[in-house]
């Protein structure tokens, strides 16, 4: 029943297809539904153009019709990618073990393993890094997750 409605509309059930996606794209966040509106929008040009070519059957349409969405939406990734996420003016913002990396600070507990902590500020830091005791003085040179590397100074 959707084929027949679809071949009785002929090439203006892409542009109607392609209207109701670009509409939907207005009413619902994101871009993705962007590029599949024009992918069939276009389809629907193309397919106003080449109507009574006897190989331009619907199977061919649709397939025309998928790639054109997805390079219509490679081509919106290249386009809008390079603006979406435009380079952090804070790029350690909510990484605070990173922040602390070059910051020196004495051993609560000495490093016995290869293992110890620190505290900076109000916090307890887990640390590694070679075996050395308390109350030493080390500089933070990485780190890992929630874990500090540390050196001594």
């Amino acid at each position: 029943m959707i084929v027949r409605f679809f071949a009785e509309l002929g090439p203006w059930s892409w542009m109607v297809l392609g209207g109701i996606l670009l509409a939907a794209e207005i009413v619902l966040p994101g871009f993705f539904l962007l590029w599949i509106g024009i992918a069939a929008v276009l389809t629907g040009a193309l397919s106003l153009q080449l109507w009574d070519w006897a190989q331009w059957t619907w199977q061919i349409q649709v397939l025309v019709f998928l790639v054109l969405s997805l390079v219509a939406a490679f081509a919106g990734k290249k386009v809008l990618g390079a603006s979406a996420n435009p380079p952090s003016d804070q790029p350690l913002l909510n990484r605070r073990a990173d922040q602390l990396v070059g910051r020196t600070a004495t051993l609560a507990e000495p490093i016995a393993q290869g293992v110890g902590r620190i505290s900076i500020g109000d916090t307890i830091w887990r640390v590694t890094g070679p075996n050395l005791p308390a109350g030493t003085r080390v500089r933070v040179v990485a780190a890992h997750g929630g874990e500090l590397e540390v050196a001594a100074e």
